[in-house]
């Protein structure tokens, strides 16, 4: 049996699985909340949560009134 994971978690570990699988590159601008609330059949608040922890760790960037872009790992060690 699979333990129950948080619907945030699981949007988490779907960016991160896109983005190793090359799906998502950097630079690569994400939907907006709305978007991808409605292709995870899900509120904005459980979306923001993800992007957010993935802000955090520096896997996304958020650009103010612009959108949401995958990080360059590369830019950051520069």
């Amino acid at each position: 049996m699979v333990p129950y994971m948080p619907l945030w978690r699981r949007i988490r570990q779907d960016i991160l699985d896109r983005i190793a699988a090359g799906i998502l590159k950097p630079g690569d601008k994400l939907p907006t909340t709305k978007e991808l609330a409605a292709q995870y059949d899900t509120s904005g608040l459980t979306v923001r949560k993800a992007i957010e922890v993935l802000t955090e760790a520096g896997v996304l960037e958020g650009r103010q009134g612009v959108g949401v872009f995958v990080a360059d790992p590369s830019g950051r060690n520069s």
